[in-house]
């Protein structure tokens, strides 16, 4: 499992491929040194699926650790409800579904699958509006399934030094932009 991708990396990459490099630089340091506010937010909004006390029904895993060995991807489910077989990722706020939101989604259907988990659904929760958003499942939507099959193996095949940044938008929105020397602001 030493070359595992943590899930959360899949919706990183595609922001930035560099981002994912300062996080681990990054580490353990406090975050809230390098964070934006709204980072620390959604921290804060997953505190209760992450400590376990969102539900205390049986059939509701929250917070778990998951694992896909065909793809190698490595994280945490937020909600998996059994009886209902709904995997449900909660955001703060989406205001627009990312590809990354639904390449973390798939990550983590695909693990509960090989874990013997069937899911039959997957929602996106948006917590501060109260918004749900059925995301389709990989055989139903065939052209965004290749697209998460090709960031895996983007994500693999990455040299950082052959990396050039082309959208400025993306490093006036990061949180790593003051020490990154690819920022184009």
């Amino acid at each position: 499992m030493d070359d595992a991708i943590l899930i959360t990396e899949l919706n990183d990459f595609i922001f930035c491929p560099v981002s994912i490099y300062f996080h681990k630089l990054y580490g353990n340091t406090d975050k809230m040194l390098y964070q934006s506010s709204k980072q620390i937010d959604g921290t804060a909004a997953h505190k209760n699926v992450d400590m376990g006390v969102y539900s205390s029904r049986k059939n509701i895993f929250m917070g778990t650790d998951v694992y896909c060995e065909k793809y190698r991807l490595v994280g945490k489910i937020d909600i998996y409800d059994g009886n209902k077989r709904i995997l449900r990722e909660r955001k703060k706020k989406i205001k627009q579904i990312y590809d990354g939101y639904i390449f973390q989604v798939y990550a983590q259907y695909f693990a509960l699958e090989e874990m013997g988990y069937p899911v039959e659904k997957i929602e996106l929760y948006s917590m501060d509006d109260h918004k749900t958003y059925e995301i389709d499942l990989p055989r139903q939507n065939i052209e965004i399934f290749r697209k998460f099959e090709d960031t895996v193996y983007a994500i693999r095949e990455f040299q950082i030094q052959d990396f050039v940044q082309t959208n400025p938008q993306k490093c006036k929105y990061c949180i790593y932009e003051p020490a990154c020397d690819r920022s184009l602001i």
